[in-house]
């Protein structure tokens, strides 16, 4: 590959580093104004890696090359490695006593909006600690929208080249320009947060508590204030509020931008908003039934934590109300198959998202058709559209893929020692960016501070694989991609 596309690609990462460094001072400053100690942690961190990141830009500024779609992979996969070792610098230094290994996995759970944590005590963690999380989560959100709203569709990995099906748009694009379209995703995604941080305010949050965990709905993270989670409130507006915002978030970011900025209402007609609130209801009303019959829940109060939970896991947020592994081997199943469907294309959601299981389930059925009528014609369809054979084999390869990662990374963790439900659950939570798995050890009463350094190296890079929707980092894995 040319040297110039190296140094153009370590220049955006080293630039996107130095800004990553300075929002540094916003945990710096809360820790300030509670009295922390650990002020002085991220003064020293962003003091640390802002000069680094500022002397690694100067020596290799350069006039962009072309750019192209090696150039391309070669960034989005510097750009979040780059992220995350920097986003885990003051967890490592920080008062928490972290080693390298656990605090390179808070970095990659919060910055890939997954979820899970290592820590212990939440309750009592530095202030700065827990803004430095949720602001992760959130920065995470942003770059993963503007992945998969603007870079993915052109290394046609995210979507259906696939910009077209996710703006539900005849033409070729939202907006004329870009940078319209650009402006007008950010202050959405402000807006969002803003307004999910007054309502969890006004239903009996803190203010400390409601900006972080707005900040985290809005992003599907999941990380939280407290170790309880939303249990820590005992509250069922907050848990309707929350699955609100968290169903919300899952949607199509640019049909949210068509449908509030144009007031395209044919938008919301896009089948993986209808596929994906369809199995939002179906799986929490059988949670709720279940609840209520066995274990003879309040049905207002299974229905409320049903759904809140059922959204949790679908929308790859991560948030927990209750212990759901303790509601019954039905929900456990249930909470399983859920880790790896997802929300929907172009939002921060992880999994296989519903927009892929259309079309795999439109292929398995032509292929059905074909086998009964082998002279007739039967088009694989996504809506309206027709999905060309590339979308097919795209999405068929990331399935594959997906699936055995997902079982590669369950084999890995039983060999070294984990039961087999703990091995599958933590390895297809880490791919698909939900966070908590579905045994008491992992899942939403337990943490992920009993793995070894070796599996949480393992997790956090299953994290990235998912988030960067897995053939992203096998593509620059192959020795081809490296050749001139």
């Amino acid at each position: 590959m040319n040297a110039t596309i190296y140094r153009s690609a370590i220049n955006i990462a080293a630039t996107c580093g130095l800004y990553l460094s300075l929002s540094m001072l916003l945990p710096m400053v809360t820790d300030l104004y509670y009295g922390h100690q650990d002020w002085k942690i991220f003064a020293i961190s962003a003091f640390m890696m802002g000069g680094l990141s500022l002397a690694t830009a100067a020596a290799t500024r350069a006039g962009p090359p072309p750019f192209n779609k090696k150039m391309g992979f070669l960034v989005v996969n510097l750009l979040w490695l780059v992220f995350c070792l920097i986003g885990a610098i003051p967890f490592w230094m920080s008062s928490l006593k972290l080693d390298f290994a656990e605090a390179v996995f808070e970095s990659v759970s919060a910055v890939t909006t997954t979820g899970s944590t290592i820590i212990v005590g939440l309750d009592h963690a530095p202030p700065g600690i827990l803004m430095w999380r949720s602001l992760l989560h959130w920065l995470g959100g942003i770059g993963i929208l503007a992945l998969g709203l603007f870079i993915m569709p052109y290394l046609r990995v995210g979507g259906l080249s696939f910009f077209k099906l996710e703006s539900s748009d005849s033409g070729d694009k939202p907006f004329a320009r870009m940078a319209v379209y650009s402006r007008a995703f950010i202050l959405i995604y402000v807006l969002l947060t803003v307004i999910c941080a007054i309502a969890y305010n006004a239903l009996g949050m803190n203010r400390f508590d409601a900006i972080n965990h707005a900040m985290s709905t809005v992003a599907t993270g999941g990380l939280s204030t407290h170790d309880a989670s939303f249990g820590y409130y005992d509250s069922l507006p907050l848990l309707w509020a929350a699955s609100f915002f968290m169903t919300l978030s899952s949607l199509p970011f640019s049909i949210l931008i068509l449908f509030i900025v144009r007031g395209r209402l044919d938008t919301l007609k896009d089948p993986q908003i209808i596929v994906f609130l369809g199995y939002v209801v179906f799986f929490a009303v059988a949670a709720s039934l279940y609840q209520r019959l066995e274990n003879g829940v309040a049905f207002h109060e299974a229905l409320a934590h049903s759904f809140f939970t059922v959204t949790s896991i679908l929308s790859t947020t991560g948030f927990a109300s209750d212990d759901y592994t303790s509601w019954g081997h039905f929900i456990v199943i249930l909470a399983f198959i859920a880790t790896f469907m997802g929300g929907c294309s172009g939002s921060t959601a992880g999994g296989i998202k519903a927009y892929r299981i259309i079309i795999l389930f439109n292929f398995v059925r032509s292929g059905l058709y074909r086998l009964i009528y082998p002279n007739g014609i039967h088009a694989v369809r996504y809506g309206p559209i027709t999905v060309d054979a590339d979308v097919q084999r795209n999405v068929f390869l990331f399935f594959i893929s997906y699936m055995m990662i997902c079982f590669a990374g369950g084999l890995f963790l039983g060999l070294m020692g984990y039961d087999a439900l703990t091995a599958i659950s933590a390895s297809a939570t880490a791919l698909s960016n939900v966070g908590p798995g579905v045994t008491p050890s992992i899942g939403p009463a337990g943490t992920f501070a009993g793995m070894s350094d070796p599996a949480l190296y393992l997790l956090s890079f299953l994290m990235l694989l998912g988030r960067l929707e897995v053939l992203t980092v096998l593509v620059i894995l192959t020795p081809l991609f490296w050749k001139s």
